[in-house]
């Protein structure tokens, strides 16, 4: 789906237009331009540099239902933007390099207070490259860690969830590891300090025969509910599955209960009704959450109008921070939660950190554990299945690579 019209589906256009009136008929965007000039006002912008940084997950990560091994680890394209008093706030970078490299012109030169307002994020969403950067840096301008910028002094803390358990038992091919390689990895995840862990299932959909694959999700699922009781059980079928076919799983996990579903088929009205029909008739509550990456949104808002989704799973650097944060308040007028896609990046796990401390209405964070020398991600914990973010000024994570 192009952006334009990705971001048209949403209603997220110019945000001077789309700011509601206050009870004066007076915009927000108004209001702000009159109040007296702040600590951003004093910056420019010098010079935008680019860079990357590697992430290093503690094991490989093998397969999931579409996609082959996904690897030890992502380089991650990032941008630092330095201002003429010294700031410099850096983040993952939105698009392409390429694109944001001929963007940053319009950036040099131009006060932050006129790129980002601390109460809506960036001012035009042309800028969205530098979204993450832009938040980075006025947190670190204005001495306040981004979840204060959305205005709670102190965060939220929500669930975070282990998002790293693949077809790792299908590994390596010579020689498998079976299930128990399954529950090894649960085990040094719950040691890190998860209480929730993800499943990828719906193996029978390429790497198995449909009735084997289907039996080690079922066996698989069984061994890790059984095996950490005190943990929450998430399954993500990468639409690998017919409904039919996942109704087949559901009935082979009897007994087991699951704290959301993810993506299970390729999201439709019907078969989405279909299912929310036999959980109901189950007596089963599991949140159903869709909308990963690319998704359409309009069909997004058809599926949680009609009550058929109950958790927006969008990227969160697909859709982008400023975009999130319009966003978490209109999922919450539709009682609907959020848990915005970070698998990859830890840095994404910890942006959504800071709009679930700032907004909540995030359910539970996707964790994507990693080490990294480029980055000092000592401020974060996770601490009995709870990621919390650092008081600590932007997103509190200081660039050590050298660029």
């Amino acid at each position: 789906m192009k952006r334009s019209n990705f971001l048209q589906a949403l209603g997220i256009g110019a945000l001077s237009t789309t700011l509601g009136k206050d009870s004066y008929g007076q915009s927000l965007m108004e209001r702000l331009a009159d109040r007296p000039a702040d600590d951003l006002s004093h910056h420019t912008i010098q010079r935008i540099r680019f860079s990357n940084v590697r992430l290093q997950y503690p094991r490989l990560v093998g397969k999931n239902a579409r996609l082959d091994l996904h690897g030890y680890g992502p380089r991650v394209e990032i941008c630092m933007i330095d201002t003429n008093q010294g700031a410099m706030g850096w983040g993952s970078l939105r698009g392409s390099r390429r694109d944001a490299e001929k963007l940053s012109a319009q950036l040099v030169g131009k006060k932050v207070s006129d790129l980002f307002i601390p109460e809506l994020g960036i001012t035009d969403p042309s800028h969205i490259a530098f979204d993450f950067a832009l938040h980075d840096l006025a947190g670190v301008i204005l001495n306040k860690p981004v979840y204060a910028l959305l205005g709670q002094e102190n965060p939220i803390i929500t669930d975070c969830y282990s998002g790293m358990i693949y077809f790792d038992d299908l590994e390596p091919a010579h020689q498998p590891g079976g299930v128990e390689k399954i529950l090894e990895e649960c085990r040094y995840d719950y040691d890190l300090g998860y209480r929730q862990f993800k499943l990828k299932i719906g193996r029978g959909h390429r790497w198995m025969p449909f009735e084997q694959g289907l039996a080690r999700d079922i066996e698989v699922t069984k061994a890790v509910a059984s095996a950490f009781p005190d943990c929450g059980i998430l399954v993500d079928g990468n639409n690998g599955f017919s409904v039919d076919e996942f109704i087949q799983y559901l009935e082979g996990i009897a007994g087991v209960k699951l704290f959301w579903i993810e993506e299970p088929f390729h999201e439709t009205v019907p078969e989405y009704e279909k299912l929310r029909a036999y959980l109901k008739g189950q007596k089963l509550n599991p949140l159903l959450a869709d909308g990963e990456a690319d998704a359409d949104q309009q069909f997004l808002n058809t599926l949680i109008d009609k009550k058929l989704i109950d958790v927006h799973l969008t990227d969160i650097e697909e859709l982008g921070f400023t975009n999130w944060r319009k966003l978490i308040p209109e999922l919450k007028k539709t009682n609907t939660l959020a848990s915005p896609h970070a698998w990859g990046s830890l840095l994404k796990s910890y942006y959504t950190a800071h709009l679930a401390g700032g907004l909540g209405n995030v359910v539970t964070i996707e964790g994507v554990s990693s080490t990294s020398e480029d980055v000092d991600l000592s401020g974060y914990q996770l601490k009995e299945g709870k990621l919390i973010p650092p008081a600590l000024p932007g997103f509190g994570m200081r660039l050590l690579k050298e660029v």
